[in-house]
């Protein structure tokens, strides 16, 4: 069954949206699928599969859980292409997410991004000692970022994530994350309802205390330069800028390199989006994308399951 809209966008959520045994029903049924992880595998050099359809704990080492990630979105949106005709003009995606956009977008092809983000999840990992840094979202009514980040200002925080109007995500050092929960309650005042909730993370991502390893980073993604159709990112929204990418190649690697200790401006790539979508998808193993949506009174299908895919798309 073709998809018969206007415009048709996708998003994939980042990490976090990982989980045991993701992707394992659309392998099961389609060879695809099966194909794209074998892809991945060997691009590595390690049974990306295996990680996915089991209970290995490596799943939620970052250096894994990046690249694991990113071959699911991939199989399962090559899955939905196959079965269902799914062929979007607009791409997005959160934080790691947007790597899957580039390569669904036909930016980057999928061997080079699986071993981009290895190493991605590997220096950002490294940037900081285990124990020391850490992010927490806060959830409140219509969140104001700058106001945040203005009493931030002398505090070793800062703005990690722009998610909607009700959560922004902080990060940094962990010692100081209860008086950057502190400071914001005070001034959002004792009447707002507001909820700090510490992320599972193993450092402080989209912060200043990524930006060390940007220029190994930057050195990686140089390396698949040649390998790269910048062109077709104009369709890709950007985390760094809140825009949609260039053409222009240097601009790509710009922006996904100062992605590492920026803010994600997911807001405004939702804002993006649903100006130029008839439908939006989000594809991938969790649907956090979803809730961000609602907050601009934007409907997103999310797609976790083939058979999820199915009672969306209908059957062929």
């Amino acid at each position: 069954m073709s998809i018969a809209t206007k415009s048709v966008a996708v998003v994939f959520p980042g990490q976090g949206a990982q989980r045991p045994g993701m992707g394992r029903d659309f392998c099961e049924e389609l060879s695809i699928c099966r194909h794209t992880y074998e892809e991945a595998a060997d691009a590595l050099g390690w049974d990306v599969g295996a990680i996915c359809f089991g209970t290995d704990d490596r799943l939620d080492r970052t250096e894994y859980t990046q690249p694991c990630l990113l071959t699911t979105e991939i199989a399962m949106f090559r899955g939905l292409q196959e079965r269902f005709g799914l062929s979007p003009t607009y791409f997005g995606g959160h934080s790691l997410g947007e790597f899957s956009a580039l390569v669904a977008a036909g930016v980057m092809p999928l061997g080079d991004t699986v071993r981009v983000v290895h190493a991605r999840g590997r220096l950002m990992q490294e940037a900081v000692p285990p124990g020391l840094g850490g992010m927490a979202a806060v959830i409140a009514d219509d969140l104001d970022a700058e106001e945040l980040e203005e009493v931030l200002t002398d505090l070793p925080v800062d703005i990690a994530n722009v998610n909607s109007n009700r959560q922004i995500v902080i990060s940094g050092h962990t010692g100081a994350l209860p008086d950057a929960a502190a400071r914001i309650t005070d001034i959002l005042g004792a009447d707002a309802a507001c909820r700090f909730v510490p992320l599972n993370v193993s450092a402080p991502f989209h912060s200043r205390f990524m930006r060390p390893v940007e220029r190994e980073f930057s050195n990686v993604l140089k390396g698949i330069r040649d390998d790269v159709d910048a062109r077709k990112a104009v369709a890709v929204t950007s985390n760094y800028t809140g825009r949609f990418h260039t053409r222009y190649p240097e601009d790509l690697f710009c922006y996904l390199t100062y992605q590492l200790g920026s803010r994600v401006r997911w807001r405004e790539n939702m804002e993006l989006i649903a100006a130029e979508a008839d439908t939006i998808y989000e594809i991938g193993p969790g649907r956090p994308l979803r809730d961000f949506f609602k907050t601009l009174g934007v409907n997103c299908l999310s797609v976790v399951t083939l058979s999820g895919a199915a009672r969306i798309f209908g059957s062929n």
